[in-house]
């Protein structure tokens, strides 16, 4: 036992002069100078990138279209204008599209690439209206070559890292529908046109209505919600693939609340700038069916989700609790903007 008390001792004594001698040598003054500059430029980086990622998480601000495009010199021109800059924020915002990044601080942010996610989706939306109706007098006549080129580049998958890249296909999208833009306004060019007719703008906002519709379930599942299922109701002798129950419990992941969130910014930020278009090349079928006010109540209403943020963070409150729930507050306005969009169609597939 001796032996042993012995050994434990002298293994003792070494670690404490091993201690001693390191808080000494690389703790204060006594640090060497390399180890001090190595510790402030990780300090200073760390701090750098923080205030970076900051910045590049603002949403950027409401254009004015009106300034971006020759307002009413040519049907479609607003449009096809609206869609341009839209594409321009996304790509040229302050550090650029983020939604692929793979290194700091772009790979730390989540918001913002869920806020482009809801952009992208409205802009490829958008192209394929323009290129399945908007540009076509039939259904029969010959597709806009442009817009047939600008239309898949759009649909490339957002996150992708590596070849083909996002920001490239999109910027060779833009640059398609660019090119279709300056044929529309060649007077002497008959090949580009843009049908502003009811049936066209219905066919775009039956698109909008279904994303918004998704949105508005997928932010009021926050807090959970035992849902009828109502898959086949109003639908004699409908058929599914699978029995499903007849109550489904719908949630929203905790993690992804603040993703769904900022989505339906990017998407109503979106249709903000292409409705106001949409009003303008389409203002003699809006005012011929009196629906000009109806879609100006829409635009109201997408506008009020983009209300400055006054939280830190995304709360996920009780419906009726004492905190807030913002999933909760986006999702009635996007339910309202959708519940005007439905009236809106059908207001313009009357004669």
């Amino acid at each position: 036992m001796g032996f042993f008390r012995k050994i434990m001792t002298a293994w003792q004594r070494l670690f404490s002069g091993a201690g001693e001698s390191l808080s000494e040598d690389y703790i204060g003054k006594n640090a060497p100078k390399k180890l001090r500059a190595g510790l402030y430029a990780t300090l200073a980086s760390l701090l750098l990138l923080l205030l970076l990622g900051w910045y590049w998480s603002q949403e950027p601000a409401e254009f004015n279209i009106h300034v971006k495009a020759n307002t009413g010199a040519v049907i479609g021109e607003t449009t096809t204008s609206a869609l341009i800059n839209v594409v321009d924020v996304l790509l040229d915002k302050p550090g650029g599209y983020l939604s692929n990044d793979i290194m700091p601080p772009g790979v730390w942010l989540d918001n913002q690439p869920s806020w482009e996610y809801g952009v992208i989706i409205q802009v490829r939306d958008l192209s394929k209206a323009m290129r399945e109706s908007f540009s076509r007098s039939q259904s029969q006549s010959v597709e806009d070559t442009d817009l047939s080129l600008a239309e898949p580049r759009f649909n490339v998958d957002h996150v992708r890292w590596a070849a083909p890249w996002p920001e490239r296909e999109y910027r060779e999208g833009r640059n398609y529908v660019t090119s279709y833009l300056e044929r529309l306004s060649d007077e002497e060019a008959f090949d580009a046109q843009f049908y502003a007719r009811a049936d066209n703008l219905r066919y775009w906002l039956g698109t909008v209505e279904k994303r918004l519709g998704s949105l508005s379930q997928r932010l009021s599942a926050s807090v959970g919600q035992r849902r009828i299922n109502t898959d086949l109701s109003g639908s004699l002798g409908a058929r599914q693939s699978t029995e499903s129950p007849r109550e489904l419990v719908i949630k929203t992941s905790w993690w992804k609340i603040d993703n769904v969130f900022y989505e339906a910014r990017g998407t109503s930020w979106a249709l903000v700038h292409f409705l106001k278009a949409v009003e303008v090349d389409f203002a003699d079928v809006l005012a011929k069916k009196n629906a000009s006010v109806s879609l100006q109540q829409i635009i109201r209403e997408l506008e009020m989700t983009q209300r400055p943020l006054r939280s830190p963070m995304i709360v996920n409150g009780e419906g009726f609790g004492l905190l807030a729930n913002h999933s909760l507050v986006m999702a009635s306005y996007i339910s309202r903007a959708n519940a005007a969009i439905i009236d809106l169609r059908e207001l313009l597939s009357q004669g």
